[in-house]
C-alpha cells in the first residue's frame, strides 16, 4: 500500500465529525418506468409478470412451517414461527403455456443455487385448503383454487446478512387456469446504532489492515438496477477524505446462469456503482470496475451471491 495513502488512512482513524452517515436500507423493490423491479433475494420465473406489490414495515409476523387447520373457528398452522420485520408482498401471473409444477422447480433450484435453508415444504392437498392460504394467511384472494393444484415453500435466505430475511412462496393454479406465484419476504429492521458514527472509521481500518472491505447493504434487482446503495455514500466520504486514494470496485454475482452471464452481470454492477460515486464527485480515474461473478465465493461480510468489495489498487 503507498506510505502516502496509509498515513492518511491512519488519521482518519480519529473520530470524524459531519460525516454524512449512510444507514442500511431495506432492500424492498423500488418503482421503476416499467413497473415495480423484483426483490434482490429472489428472481422472478422468467415468463412471469408482476401482478401486485405492497410493502409494510415493522410487521409481527407468522411464518407459516406446517400444514394448515382450522382449530376452535381459526385457521391455525401445525407449526409457525414469529417475527417482527418489515415485509414485502409480491404476486406474480406466470404464462399459462407452464405449469405450476414448472415454477415450483424452478425456485427450488434457484435455492439450492444461493444455498438458502428450506425450512418447510408442503404439495396439493398436503398443505390444507387452498381457502385458508389465500382467505386466512395471505389474505389475497386471487390466490384461491383446487388443493391439488398448489405448492408452499418457507425459506431462510442465508447468514451473513444484516435483515435475517425469510421467505414465503406460495404457487396455485386457479380454477380459470390462471397461474400465480406469491412471495412474501420478511427483514427484520435495523436498529439504529450508538456505533453508526464509526462506520467510516471501520471502512477506514479495514482498507488499512487488509487492503480491501466488503461493503454491506448493497443489493440490486433481479435486471440489476440498484434497489440499495448500502455503504456506498460512506466509500464516497471517504474518498473526498483521501484525495489520493484509488480503488478497484469488485461485484460478486453468484446465481442461476452460466459464469460467462454472471461475470457479464457483475461487471455491469460494478459500473453502475461506479457511475454513482463519478455523479457524487468522485473523479473516474480514481475506480476501476471490475466483475468477477461467482468465481471468489468466499463471503467477507455480505452475502456471496451479491456482495461489493472495495479493493485499493
Amino acid at each position: 500500500m503507498n506510505s502516502s495513502i496509509n498515513n492518511l488512512l491512519k488519521n482518519l482513524m480519529l473520530p470524524i465529525a459531519g460525516v454524512l452517515m449512510a444507514s442500511v436500507a431495506m432492500s424492498q423493490p423500488q418503482l421503476t418506468e416499467s413497473g415495480f423491479d423484483d426483490h434482490p433475494l429472489l428472481a422472478r420465473f422468467p415468463d412471469s409478470e408482476i401482478n401486485s406489490v405492497e410493502y409494510s414495515e415493522d410487521v409481527n409476523y407468522r411464518l407459516v412451517l406446517g400444514s394448515l387447520q382450522r382449530t376452535r373457528g381459526q385457521v391455525v398452522p401445525e407449526n409457525s414461527e414469529r417475527i417482527r420485520g418489515n415485509v414485502t408482498r409480491i404476486t406474480y401471473e406466470v404464462s399459462g403455456e407452464f405449469t405450476g409444477a414448472d415454477v415450483y422447480q424452478y425456485y427450488l433450484d434457484q435455492i439450492d443455487e444461493v444455498n438458502y435453508t428450506q425450512l418447510f415444504a408442503c404439495e396439493g392437498r398436503a398443505c390444507g385448503s387452498s381457502n385458508y392460504w389465500a382467505n386466512d394467511i395471505f389474505r389475497n384472494r386471487i390466490l384461491y383454487g383446487p388443493e391439488r393444484n398448489q405448492y408452499y415453500l418457507a425459506i431462510r435466505a442465508g447468514a451473513g446478512l444484516e435483515t435475517d430475511p425469510s421467505i414465503a412462496l406460495y404457487i396455485i393454479t386457479r380454477g380459470n387456469r390462471r397461474l400465480y406465484a406469491y412471495l412474501e419476504i420478511v427483514e427484520a429492521a435495523r436498529e439504529p446504532s450508538r456505533d453508526d458514527v464509526s462506520d467510516i472509521d471501520r471502512l477506514t481500518k479495514s482498507l488499512q489492515d487488509r487492503g480491501s472491505v466488503a461493503m454491506s447493504g448493497v443489493s440490486f434487482g433481479a435486471d440489476d438496477s440498484l434497489i440499495s446503495e448500502g455503504e456506498l455514500g460512506l466509500m464516497v466520504e471517504l474518498m473526498n477524505q483521501v484525495p489520493s486514494l484509488q480503488i478497484y470496485l469488485v461485484a460478486h454475482l453468484r446465481a442461476v446462469g452460466s459464469v460467462a452471464e454472471l461475470l457479464t452481470r457483475s461487471l455491469a454492477r460494478a459500473k453502475l456503482l461506479r457511475q454513482v460515486m463519478i455523479d457524487r464527485g468522485i473523479d473516474a480515474s480514481r475506480i476501476s470496475a471490475q466483475g468477477v461473478g461467482p468465481l471468489a465465493p468466499v463471503c467477507v461480510g455480505s452475502a456471496c451471491e451479491q456482495r461489493v468489495e472495495l479493493v485499493l489498487k
